[in-house]
């Protein structure tokens, strides 16, 4: 199978060289030239496979040019071996009808964990096999960044440089992150909010000459190969959701996903699920106080904010008011077509909007995408209520998307929700829901009193361009 780029400017490249690159050569995001179909009865007959064995079969329609049993070997690696649960993806029933995705079983506790512990077994496998090396530089609003450096942590040729933005995240999460010492981890502090973390990273590998000079990559949910990895959950969702009814029943029935969404990648991994066969009815775009997602699926009109603008939350891994996987799907609503997909992304540069209001219903009738926003206030209320009816107490990210759930769901629908974190990684927001927090293991008290390692630096693509060359492997 071959990739392009939205933007056109790229020739066509394999599943390996685009895990290698992230972003593409024209600043456009990868995207397969034709998306794979499979056919519900194909889907069916991986129902009795476990989580690591459905990965190497959904991820194989990608990566056409592996030998399967090194696919096979590297998905066990990077599932069997590295969650907590003996299912990877534990699949709940809160109340009839309704439940949870548990997507938080890996090392680092979030939903980050279902991708890049697959990138952090594919990438070094492909540096193998090609004599190469790789600097990966990466933004995170959270969860994203001590996700990769766990997946990466000690790996031969391979060194990981994490922007995260000054004050902007949970005391757990800073933890998880800068008390990492491994000798390739390097977390770097910027004076600002996510979306200029994200736009020095974007400068970064849109200087041609310095991404070759260093060999630059991206594990940002801009790389398609954790798009492709995270759709695997959508495919075991629907298996276990679906487990105990008759083939008739299957058909009659609606199933449909609320999404926790800052960044549009987990929700673009439930679009390509969908596109390539699972009989999803609705994806729901779960937002907070940054709703421009929200904004954007309500009336068509994409307006991102500015940095300045960006609100300070309670749900912070979605404080992003730029969402660079909304590229691919406006590529979709394009009609593929890149001069469209440039013109588009023109106007957003000159007027700070693109808009694509006349196309507004497509969202719904083709795409099933819904979406809904929340407040502080929804999200203690929403976390309250699920520990009073259920026991369970859910992050405050997973509350936005138990929030979103509940305003889209028709009766006869099957709604769940993908959790994004354990609720410990946000002690204050669920100590004002439920006055108490969730309890610490051993190994999470241990973890918060570790030394931490950070480099402080303001908004300047020089130093940091100063930092990778001195860090580079």
């Amino acid at each position: 199978m071959d990739f392009v780029s939205t933007r056109g400017g790229m020739q066509p490249a394999s599943f390996g060289e685009i895990l290698i690159e992230g972003l593409a050569p024209d600043g456009g995001l990868t995207v397969p030239v034709d998306l794979p179909r499979i056919a519900l009865w194909d889907i069916e007959a991986w129902r009795g496979l476990s989580y690591s064995e459905l990965a190497a079969q959904v991820i194989m329609k990608f990566w056409t040019d592996i030998d399967p049993g090194d696919l096979e070997e590297i998905t066990y690696n990077a599932y069997r071996n590295s969650f907590n649960s003996p299912e990877v993806v534990p699949v709940t029933e809160l109340t009839s009808g309704f439940g949870l995705v548990g997507l938080s079983e890996g090392p680092t506790l979030a939903f980050k964990d279902m991708a890049m512990q697959f990138l952090g077994e594919a990438i070094p496998y492909v540096l193998k096999q090609t004599n190469s090396r790789l600097n990966i530089v990466g933004a995170t609003s959270g969860d994203t960044g001590s996700a990769a450096e766990y997946a990466f942590r000690s790996k031969p040729n391979v060194s990981v440089i994490m922007l995260s933005p000054k004050g902007r995240m949970s005391d757990f999460q800073r933890a998880q992150m800068y008390s990492l010492d491994d000798d390739n981890i390097h977390n770097i502090v910027i004076d600002g909010v996510f979306d200029d973390c994200q736009n020095l990273m974007k400068q970064l590998n849109a200087d041609l000459d310095f991404k070759k000079q260093v060999a630059l990559g991206a594990v940002n949910s801009v790389n398609l190969g954790r798009v492709v990895a995270q759709s695997v959950y959508y495919f075991w969702a629907w298996l276990r959701i679906t487990d105990k009814m008759t083939e008739q029943k299957r058909a009659q029935t609606k199933v449909s996903f609320a999404v926790p969404s800052g960044n549009f990648g987990n929700v673009l991994s439930g679009l390509v699920a969908k596109q390539m066969g699972v009989p999803i009815n609705k994806l729901v775009v779960a937002t907070n106080e940054n709703n421009v997602l929200h904004e954007f699926f309500s009336t068509g009109v994409y307006r991102p904010r500015s940095a300045a603008d960006t609100h300070i939350t309670s749900s912070p891994s979605m404080d992003i008011s730029k969402a660079s996987n909304v590229e691919r799907l406006i590529y979709d609503v394009l009609g593929r077509d890149p001069e469209k997909l440039l013109a588009a992304f023109k106007e957003l540069d000159e007027t700070g909007v693109i808009d694509l209001s006349h196309e507004v219903s497509r969202f719904k009738d083709e795409f099933g995408i819904y979406s809904a926003t929340s407040t502080h206030a929804d999200r203690l209320r929403t976390i309250k209520e699920v520990f009073e009816n259920t026991g369970v107490i859910i992050d405050p990210h997973t509350a936005d998307g138990v929030n979103a759930a509940l305003a889209h769901r028709d009766d006869d629908e099957i709604m769940y929700v993908l959790e994004t974190a354990k609720p410990q990684k946000f002690a204050e927001t669920v100590i004002e829901a439920v006055g108490k927090p969730a309890e610490l293991t051993a190994a999470m008290e241990e973890m918060l009193t570790k030394p931490q390692k950070t480099v402080d630096m303001g908004v300047d693509i020089d130093a940091l361009r100063d930092f990778v060359l001195e860090n580079a492997v």
